[in-house]
């Protein structure tokens, strides 16, 4: 048991872990899970990620039920599959109908859960009844949460479903017909209650010494703040202290962690904090788990790194580039994990396209994204923006009043418009917004800078949605002139997938599964890229070295049996913000 680790020694009943993609929020949150079961408190496992991989970190197969961790005495564990969660959301609501529906009112309602804001719903369902007495077996519940963006939008529906139920008492919403849902809406108010209650729920903030995440934790503060969450905690992982300053490569790791922590918000600093050192080991398995938040750094001497010459010797960056460049349009979509630098090297490859001649969309669906911050200032012949949510959700709602509602009497109207303030149009509305983006690369360079992979998959599920239902509804005579959002990203002319990873365990075998899926939806990368790898690097620093050897294996398993092209970016001693910078990551 780490000594002073206060998750550990006040725990509330409650605790949700959030953060930027890849700060470490499942690991801290398994370890946190493991030293509380240790002392004897039944505990159960959450991730709510729709692209979770709590089962490699536990060794152990996890679905929708709880299951017990082998090896780990009183720890229980589970995944909120989101299509498992969706089949059973729409059951219930099926069930709930009154036996006089006719089989077309039940058509109807299959229809209206049939959409991607469903399956969030239903995620959402299951996530709610965890907090409203579902859990009632269990000393302790901790939630591995998705990345910053969808979390906030996880954490902010009962408050916000809790209003439109109240407002709204006719028709019907994704989440089934209105006359069946008052006890839902006595379930999102008490998930709300006990959210906002601190002595019964703690939000931990995970961060990194890095600039990025924490701004990110300060943005997610704040936000949360807005939803009445004040409840909040923060920890700070990967803190390292060079052990000899002569190392350039140490000294730089350290000076750049060290100014980020300086530079956090007050609001920030005044959070009741933990801090949990740089680890040289992969933490994966429960021996591995057991010893993150030992206070003191663990350091093993290094082995010898072999075959390492060749792979400093891959492709970089400025040759991905360069080829994508030779096409003359194309949509580039940058995905993978949070935290592994997708809207760097998104941005690096639009200002080198940019370099190059070109004239570039640089966008992002990102809910928590910075792209302006990485780069800094205006790049002549860059368009830099984002799909805002809210400002396409409005968007659309004035669309489809225009339209639609110019036909409808003063009823039909006020029934449309009750629709339409549905926490779900938010989601059609950014599907919208991302099939303009995609028709854009017919005649121009377009880099996407995608959300964390959860997300992104929960997105390109609704763009298959859209091309199934838009092909059963084509006339014969249309089909062969018929071009969907989904048919040009599985057109390998027209879309590039760049996926992006770290040389770790988690973030290669995440990013393996990311590709499992875009291959299962027939959407083929066309490249891979490992990012900040210390590989060739000549640090000297034990626990900086201690690192490499792992690197070297992972880099070794995307080059061998994952990637058809793999291109190395290396650690940066500079942060990589502002022009120059990134014009320096695309041009080699």
């Amino acid at each position: 048991m780490p000594h002073g680790f206060s998750l550990t020694t006040k725990p509330t009943r409650f605790m949700f872990f959030t953060g930027k993609g890849g700060v470490g929020k499942t690991t801290i949150s398994c370890a946190v899970a493991i030293a509380l079961a240790d002392q004897g408190k039944k505990v159960l496992l959450v991730s709510t990620d729709p692209a979770s991989n709590l089962d490699e970190m536990l060794s152990t197969k996890l679905d929708n039920s709880a299951r017990p961790v082998a090896n780990v005495t009183n720890l229980f564990a589970l995944n909120i599959d989101p299509e498992s969660a969706a089949d059973e959301y729409r059951q219930r609501v099926l069930e709930q109908m009154d036996d006089a529906a006719t089989d077309l009112e039940r058509s109807t309602v299959k229809e209206q859960l049939s959409g991607a804001c469903t399956t969030e719903i239903a995620a959402f369902d299951e996530f709610a009844g965890l907090l409203t007495g579902e859990s009632v077996a269990y000393d302790h519940v901790i939630f591995d949460t998705a990345p910053t963006g969808h979390t906030l939008r996880l954490l902010s529906l009962p408050k916000a479903w809790t209003g439109f139920l109240e407002d709204n008492d006719r028709g019907a919403s994704c989440l089934g017909p209105h006359s069946g849902l008052k006890i839902q809406e006595d379930r999102f108010q008490a998930a709300f209650k006990s959210l906002v209650d601190a002595n019964l729920t703690s939000i931990v903030l995970v961060t990194r010494p890095e600039s990025a995440a924490i701004r990110e934790a300060a943005r997610t503060s704040e936000e949360l703040g807005k939803l009445g969450l004040g409840n909040l905690r923060i920890v700070i992982n990967g803190v390292f202290k060079a052990s000899d300053q002569t190392d350039g490569v140490a000294r730089s790791f350290q000076e750049q962690g060290e100014l980020a922590l300086a530079q956090m918000p007050e609001a920030l600093k005044a959070l009741p904090q933990d801090k949990i050192p740089l680890k040289t080991f992969d933490m994966v398995g429960l021996g591995a788990l057991r010893r993150v938040l030992n206070p003191e750094p663990d350091v093993s001497p290094p082995a010898k790194l072999v075959g390492a010459d060749a792979l400093v010797s891959a492709p970089n960056l400025a040759k991905l580039v360069t080829s994508i460049a030779e096409v003359g349009h194309a949509l580039i979509m940058v995905m993978g994990k949070g935290g592994v630098g997708k809207t760097t090297i998104a941005s690096a490859i639009a200002v080198g396209l940019v370099e190059r001649g070109h004239s570039v969309h640089l966008t992002t669906t990102d809910p928590a994204a910075h792209v302006t911050s990485t780069l800094q200032g205006d790049v002549p012949g860059l368009i830099v923006d984002r799909i805002d949510p809210k400002a396409e959700t409005q968007r659309y709602i004035d669309r489809i009043m225009a339209t639609r509602g110019a036909k409808l009497d003063a009823e039909s109207l006020a029934l449309l418009r009750e629709d339409l303030e549905s926490p779900c149009t938010e989601e059609v509305a950014v599907f919208h917004a991302f099939s303009r983006v995609v028709a854009e690369a017919r005649s121009s360079f377009v880099v996407l800078d995608t959300a964390p992979t959860g997300h992104t998959l929960l997105l390109l599920d609704a763009t298959g949605a859209y091309h199934r239902q838009v092909t059963k509804d084509a006339l014969p005579s249309s089909k062969g002139r018929m071009v969907t959002p989904l048919m040009r990203l599985q057109d390998p002319q027209y879309s590039k997938v760049i996926i992006v990873t770290l040389p770790e365990t988690t973030p290669v075998s995440e990013a393996a599964s990311l590709q499992d899926d875009l291959r299962r939806a027939k959407i083929e990368p066309y490249a891979w890229i490992v990012n900040r790898s210390l590989i060739g690097s000549h640090t000297h620093d034990p626990i900086l070295a201690a690192r490499l050897p792992g690197e070297l294996a992972q880099i070794k398993r995307v080059n061998t049996g994952l990637a058809k092209r793999l291109f190395l970016v290396p650690w940066q001693e500079t942060t990589p913000v502002g022009h120059e910078a990134l014009r320096r990551m695309a041009d080699g």
